[in-house]
């Protein structure tokens, strides 16, 4: 079976994310294609694929842009392949932080659910898997500017503010769970 796994990222993270499911599913028998969506997203041709899913990372409250249009150019196609979203944001790794006062985490969760939200509002997409990741803190590849504003979000809900190093927060194991269980399905199917 032929999958395609299409990201946008700004730092990394989620071409990380998009090589990992690559991975999984290679160990699974697939033939899987990842491909960067910034370059040309509405030349996609998804037709030789019988799966797909579609990575984003948030971006001050925003899903990339190069995600945006390729997710409004190829819809249908995203429907017809029933086609997963891993929605990769700082906020579910406030939603999944264990020491955070559970109306912290449900504050966290909300906002990542409005931000998925806005992408379907925004997109006319509406995905019939979803999984917010929680993302990355890549103090190193951010700029002066972005380094002072991400360090004063991270602040503000209580994250790593030591800008000497980066921080990952994604939980490989549930990005594992969910690409298995897609799997699963599509070849039921």
């Amino acid at each position: 079976m032929r999958a395609a796994i299409f990201y946008a990222t700004r730092e990394g993270q989620g071409k990380r994310v998009a090589e990992h499911i690559a991975e999984h599913l290679r160990a699974l028998q697939y033939d899987v294609e990842v491909c960067d969506v910034k370059a040309s997203p509405e030349s996609i041709d998804l037709q030789p694929y019988q799966m797909a899913f579609v990575i984003a990372s948030v971006h001050l409250g925003r899903h990339e842009r190069e995600i945006m249009r390729f997710v409004k150019s190829h819809r249908l196609d995203l429907v017809r392949l029933g086609a997963p979203f891993l929605s990769l944001t700082l906020s579910e790794a406030g939603a999944e932080d264990p020491a955070a006062p559970e109306e912290k985490r449900m504050l966290a969760a909300a906002d990542a659910r409005r931000m998925i939200e806005v992408f379907v509002q925004e997109t006319g997409w509406r995905p019939p898997y979803v999984l917010p990741v929680a993302g990355a803190l890549v103090y190193s590849k951010y700029n002066f500017f972005t380094k002072l504003v991400m360090k004063t979000i991270a602040r503000r809900a209580g994250g790593p503010t030591d800008t000497s190093r980066d921080y990952e927060f994604t939980d490989w194991a549930a990005v594992d769970r969910f690409v298995r269980d897609r799997a699963d399905m599509a070849r039921t199917h």
